[in-house]
Formats: structure tokens, C-alpha cells, sequence
């Protein structure tokens, strides 16, 4: 079933392609990122919520977290740095 996840600090086709990429080399198949929204979504094929639990940890370990996830300060600026670095990557890819 495709499932839509509301993610923060997404700005740019950079960082789209960071997140498809990483999804798909973890065994998504079916990966689309919609940037023309915010919060920017991000809509995966997924089986069940262990790929669920799967997909957050790899949007959040790219910078990328829920939208409506709790985080503090600290939190939020290491989240946000990691983004930035993600779409760096996502830009020369």
C-alpha cells in the first residue's frame, strides 16, 4: 500500500534525490517525493510497519524526519545540518 509520510527540512530536488535513492537502495521500489507542498511529502510503496518503522529511520537518519515528530532544539539543528549535507549529496548525484 503506498503510504504518504509529511517530512521537515525538505527544499529542493537535491534533497529529493538524496531520499529516493537512499529508499530505493534499501529495497523500495516505488519512491516519489512532492516538493510542490508543505510539509513536503514523501509517498512509499510499503508492506508493513516494520518497513514502515524501516523507511522513518532512513528518512531520519538523512536529516529528514516527520514533520510531526517531537524534537528539541538540539535535536532540530543536528536534524537540520544532516539535511543539508544529504542535499549537498543529492545535488552532485
Amino acid at each position: 500500500m503506498k503510504t504518504v509520510f509529511e517530512v521537515a527540512n525538505v527544499r529542493c530536488g537535491g534533497c529529493a534525490n538524496t531520499i529516493t535513492k537512499a529508499l530505493k537502495e534499501a529495497g523500495f521500489e516505488e519512491v516519489s517525493v512532492d516538493l510542490t507542498c508543505e510539509p513536503r511529502k514523501v509517498t512509499i510503496e510499503i508492506v508493513d510497519e516494520a518497513q514502515s518503522a524501516q523507511a522513518q529511520a532512513i528518512l531520519r537518519s538523512l536529516g529528514y524526519p516527520l514533520s510531526t515528530d517531537d524534537r528539541g532544539f538540539t535535536e532540530d539543528t543536528i536534524l537540520k545540518a544532516k539535511s543539508f549535507v544529504s542535499c549537498a549529496i543529492g545535488k552532485i548525484n
